[in-house]
């Protein structure tokens, strides 16, 4: 069966200010970010269907707000499916090659409040702080928070949670209109 791995590195002027570039190996962060976006292109897939065949994503951050890991998976879903469907047209990949489409967003508490899709200026002040990934069907994929300032009770993650899911039906409709040509 086959493999898709992936490499998220944050290009050194994305951020506000410069960062270094990272020589040999990727620091943790890093290395954590490549396995999430990994992981999530897989569950996608139908690692048997796509025979002997490694895929590598490239995930170069080329500016950093927030959010840069969940733009990295909902992009690279789209990347694959565009990579792969000449393969699947001529036959070489059956369709079913892609068990789900995938996106992700981030959600967070600040003050207060739920939000979607934080920018680095509300995920810095953020109480509450979380990452979802979700298939097309609305299924969870993977889930990362961190209270980072103050617990967040059920009621809270689930309005998170709730939040999440919206913005990710949002971008598995962008997702769905750039494969058909309707951006």
């Amino acid at each position: 069966h086959g493999w898709l791995t992936a490499e998220y590195a944050m290009l050194p002027r994305s951020t506000q200010q410069r960062t270094m570039r990272e020589q040999r190996w990727p620091k943790g962060r890093t290395q954590e970010i490549s396995r999430l976006i990994g992981r999530s292109l897989r569950m996608a897939l139908d690692l048997y269907q796509l025979g002997e065949r490694t895929l590598t994503i490239d995930c170069d951050v080329l500016q950093a707000d927030g959010g840069t890991r969940t733009a990295a998976i909902t992009g690279s879903w789209l990347a694959v499916k565009l990579a792969l469907q000449p393969l699947i047209r001529d036959g070489i990949l059956p369709d079913n090659v892609f068990k789900h489409q995938i996106a992700a967003i981030s959600v967070g508490v600040v003050g207060g409040e739920p939000l979607l899709d934080l920018p680095y200026v509300e995920d810095v002040a953020a109480e509450v702080d979380m990452n979802v990934v979700m298939t097309g069907e609305g299924k969870l994929v993977e889930v990362q928070g961190t209270a980072e300032k103050a617990p967040a009770d059920r009621q809270q993650f689930n309005r998170l949670m709730d939040l999440a899911a919206l913005g990710i039906e949002q971008l598995v409709s962008q997702q769905r209109a750039m494969l058909s040509g309707e951006q």
